[in-house]
């Protein structure tokens, strides 16, 4: 698969996120107002429509290659891709003396098929240059999309029963590509600015009307030639300023391709870490699977025969998921139950060791380290009250105050110390010790007790291991 492959696979699993959501059929409500993410609507509404803002606004860094030399400066090619609205409406055809009229209607059944009348998307794609990149250039370039009505006549033995027609409306966009130094202090690198704006023509008073002249999903791929593309999540040193001064409006540049590559930029309008990939145990798209895969499948998988064919009907992507969430093979969803993976190995202990071997770092005992909290020594064993000051969730305001007994002390790999606890007036903590089901504190977050004080306050479990 080349580069460019890679980031469309992941550009389009983010195109479709949100696109029709668990359970797949029109008469939810949460699939009755649409759409996703990196929707750019018509420049001119009306207060009374509801539409997402016309434009995004890409910056990120790329470095030449100084091989190539001035006379052959290197190029930028842009991919923007979106979806572009297409509304299906079901029509049934009049009898008798009115035969060739046909009528909207909400759904027709047609031999042993029901079609809906619902809002499809096609996928859009238009590629630009190569564009030299040299500095102080700007380039700016038209995108068009014809709107068309296909037809397509619904038949029976019988003969025509009913038609689907599907709209699409024009769209017009701009996209500009400016070229700058990037302020860097040694001059090595250029600031490519990439914006897309929506301009398609026309008053928008509701938001279905807005929708429909929108660009859907809208994200770019820069692909590059003779010069690498430096991230701006992290960048080199010589780069960390350039980088900071980087701004984006609803659209996120990341490194894509296979880990290493230089040469792609993914621009998503959800914020992604660099070198996005596809999960391999995925079967394929969900359209709201945040890592659920095996969930949303199971719930697809216990939907009744009338619900599935609600969503085979609602729209051609949905029946996709619901027939392959029906023909999973045992290994297919066994991968689906979850993976393992371990960092590699430390070269110190040889690349069959883990990152952490208790066997080869014999500096790290858990159940045996100590730490020091207000000048008493923690160990496991030894009581604390929890006095929560970092609000890591609501449950901190129930656990301030609470006594505590310590289970162990550990080391992240950032050097920062955690305390594991489980509470004393728990009646399940012997269970959650058993199983391992701590919560974990910082030292500064606790206050060392003398357990015959603890016994004073009529603790349950001190009463209770009273001899």
């Amino acid at each position: 698969m080349s580069g460019v492959d890679r980031a469309r696979a992941v550009a389009d699993a983010v195109l479709y996120e949100g696109y029709l959501l668990y359970p797949y059929r029109s008469t939810s409500p949460k699939n009755q107002v649409r759409w996703q993410f990196g929707v750019l609507g018509p420049p001119a509404v009306s207060s009374r429509a509801v539409a997402e803002e016309p434009a995004l606004r890409m910056q990120c860094l790329l470095e030449p290659d100084p091989r190539r030399g001035t006379h052959r400066p290197a190029t930028v090619r842009v991919y923007l891709r979106f979806l572009q609205l297409q509304r299906r409406a079901v029509e049934r055809a009049v009898e008798g003396t009115e035969a060739g009229r046909f009528v909207p209607v909400a759904d027709l059944r047609v031999a042993g098929r029901t079609w809906l009348s619902w809002d499809e998307a096609v996928e859009q794609e238009r590629e630009f240059g190569p564009f030299e990149t040299t500095c102080g250039c700007t380039y700016l370039e038209p995108v068009e999309v014809a709107g068309e009505v296909d037809e397509e006549l619904l038949l029976d033995e019988s003969g025509v029963q009913g038609r689907v027609l599907r709209h699409r409306r024009s769209l017009s966009a701009v996209l500009t590509l400016g070229i700058e130094p990037a302020g860097d202090p040694h001059g090595r690198g250029l600031r490519l600015s990439v914006d897309v704006r929506n301009v398609t023509a026309g008053s928008f008073t509701t938001r279905d009307a807005a929708t429909a002249a929108s660009l859907l999903g809208a994200h770019l791929i820069l692909v590059a030639d003779g010069a690498a593309f430096v991230s701006v999540i992290d960048p080199p040193d010589w780069a960390r300023a350039a980088a900071a001064a980087c701004r984006q409006q609803r659209c996120w540049p990341v490194l894509a391709g296979a880990d290493g590559d230089t040469d792609l930029v993914l621009g998503s309008p959800i914020i992604l870490y660099d070198y996005p990939a596809l999960a391999p145990e995925s079967s394929g798209a969900l359209f709201d699977s945040t890592e659920i895969d095996e969930i949303l499948t199971l719930r697809v998988i216990t939907m009744t025969d009338e619900e599935k064919a609600a969503a085979r009907a609602t729209d051609p992507r949905a029946a996709a998921i619901v027939d392959r969430c029906e023909q999973l093979s045992a290994p297919e969803w066994q991968r689906l139950h979850g993976v393992l993976r371990v960092p590699e190995g430390d070269p110190a202990v040889g690349p069959d060791r883990p990152w952490w071997d208790p066997a080869a770092d014999a500096s790290v005992q858990p159940s045996t380290d100590a730490v020091l909290v207000q000048g008493i020594e923690v160990r496991r064993g030894s009581l604390v009250r929890l006095r929560p000051v970092r609000r890591a969730d609501a449950q901190d305001l129930f656990y301030a105050g609470q006594p505590a007994r310590v289970t162990a002390v550990l080391s992240d790999v950032d050097g920062e110390t955690h305390v594991a606890v489980v509470l004393l007036d728990d009646p399940a903590a012997d269970l959650h010790e058993w199983y391992g089901r701590y919560l974990y504190f910082a030292p500064d977050e606790l206050e060392p007790l003398d357990p015959s004080a603890l016994f004073a306050t009529g603790s349950a479990e001190t009463k209770e291991s009273r001899p």
